[in-house]
């Protein structure tokens, strides 16, 4: 179920609560107690438009986040704190990261953002790094401008395909 969709039937259940004169019901179904130490939290990377975040399967802790025009962060604990692991990549608009299925500390990075707007930045290709993000390689791809989605083939790790600007570039 997509994002939209999932939040979409929320808005009309809440409606229907509405609607229907059962939101006192459900409130007084809830105890309060249970959400008192709750607090809002900024989570991400400070002082960017995220554009890209995946996770790395099996492990909770860590994830990846893009920036429009802000290079890649890492978390290792969840998303409390975040570290630049990409600032010495000559593009720092980031369109997609995929994190390899059977090796986790292998990661692609597609530069240029994809959603294009008046002040988008474009990219120079992909990046590849094998040691979680500490270091970097350019894969190729420098006059792609933007790629949006990175797929590795799980059956032959050395097939990646690249989605870049609906054009699709693989073997």
């Amino acid at each position: 179920m997509g994002f939209r969709t999932f939040f979409s039937k929320i808005g009309i259940v809440v409606v229907l609560i509405i609607v229907f004169g059962i939101s006192d019901a459900f409130a007084q179904s809830i105890n309060s107690s249970l959400y008192q130490s709750l607090r809002f939290r900024f989570i991400g990377p400070g002082g960017n438009r995220v554009s890209a975040v995946t996770g790395e399967p099996g492990n909770p802790n860590v994830y990846y986040a893009g920036g429009a025009s802000g290079g890649v962060w890492k978390s290792t604990d969840g998303g409390t704190h975040w570290k630049p692991i990409f600032d010495q990549e000559d593009a720092q608009s980031i369109g997609t990261i995929t994190v390899d299925p059977n090796h986790h500390h292998t990661i692609w990075v597609g530069t240029g953002e994809t959603f294009i707007r008046s002040n988008v930045s474009i990219g120079d290709g992909i990046y590849k790094s094998v040691d979680g993000g500490r270091t970097w390689k350019h894969m190729g791809l420098e006059k792609s401008g933007r790629i949006g989605h990175v797929i590795v083939d799980p059956r032959n790790l050395n097939i990646v395909y690249a989605s870049v600007m609906g054009n699709d570039y693989g073997p």
